[in-house]
């Protein structure tokens, strides 16, 4: 199983990050420390949405290990726009305290106050796009890509000729294993990235409704928060789980000792139902 996946322009990305959204002030703190120093963690995954990259660059700062970690943030969609998302950018390297980060995405398709059905929400999209591509190619960040696009939003930036992204972080679980945005970026060569692996927590905390986990997770003696987060990395697919639980966060990184099988990767793929936990960006114009 991979440790890490290369993107079209030659950026490794670690297979498994630290995802920190709902986690802010001194927890953000803690949980960034304990999973560098304890764990090795080297992928931190954060959004200017999510108000924790002041607390993030604290514990980067005082760990000094800017250089060993892949740093990633999003785009608010309060500042959808070129100038803004010029301006955002600016904002989360001053907060987390650095020059530099490995990926910046554009976290949503539409732009704040905006109905979904409103023609500004792509030419937002669109000025958003040009602002990071100006970044990237200006040398101030490593990589570029989009968050909860869909294929229709994908294919409308395919069609522009601009930079197509290098990554692509959507929701993806068992629920959604044959999600075609998957297909469509493995495809094309663009690293699609997985969040809320678990289904928010819904395939541990409700794991009666779920009994293949179970049985598989039984199977190759691990947590069934184990098994979903191989099962997703074998699919080429790697993931940012979130957890304040020092346990929970030691035992994400702890895929490496077993193989799921292709019938019982098969069996897990078959749990697909369409099923989103988070938000669903169809409608976005």
């Amino acid at each position: 199983m991979a440790h890490s996946f290369l993107t079209s322009n030659g950026v490794l990305i670690p297979a498994i990050g630290l995802g920190t959204f709902r986690i802010k002030g001194e927890k953000a703190e803690k949980v960034v420390k304990y999973a560098i120093e304890q764990c090795q963690y080297k992928l931190i995954d954060t959004a200017g949405i999510y108000r924790n990259e002041v607390a993030i660059g604290n514990a980067l700062t005082e760990l000094s290990c800017r250089e060993d970690i892949f740093l990633t943030s999003k785009l608010s969609p309060h500042f959808q726009g070129y100038e803004e998302a010029l301006k955002a950018y600016q904002k989360s390297l001053d907060d987390l305290q650095v020059t530099y980060l490995d990926l910046y995405l554009i976290h949503w398709p539409g732009k704040s106050g905006q109905k979904v059905e409103n023609p500004n929400n792509k030419i937002a999209r669109d000025g958003s796009w040009k602002a990071l591509v100006e970044l990237y190619q200006n040398g101030k960040v490593r990589a570029i890509g989009v968050s909860n696009y869909t294929v229709r939003h994908l294919e409308e930036l395919e069609s522009s000729g601009m930079i197509m992204p290098h990554v692509v972080q959507n929701e993806y679980h068992p629920l959604l294993a044959k999600d075609p945005v998957v297909r469509w970026c493995q495809s094309r060569g663009i690293v699609f990235q997985s969040y809320s692996t678990l289904g928010e927590g819904h395939l541990i905390t409700n794991a009666e409704q779920y009994p293949v986990l179970t049985a598989l997770a039984q199977k190759y003696r691990t947590t069934i928060s184990q098994l979903v987060l191989r099962w997703s990395i074998q699919h080429g697919v790697p993931v940012v789980p979130k957890s304040t639980n020092e346990d929970h966060i030691r035992q994400n990184l702890e895929l490496y000792n077993f193989q799921i099988s292709d019938d019982d990767m098969s069996t897990i793929d078959d749990l697909h139902s369409g099923h989103k936990f988070c938000w669903d960006s169809k409608d976005v114009y």
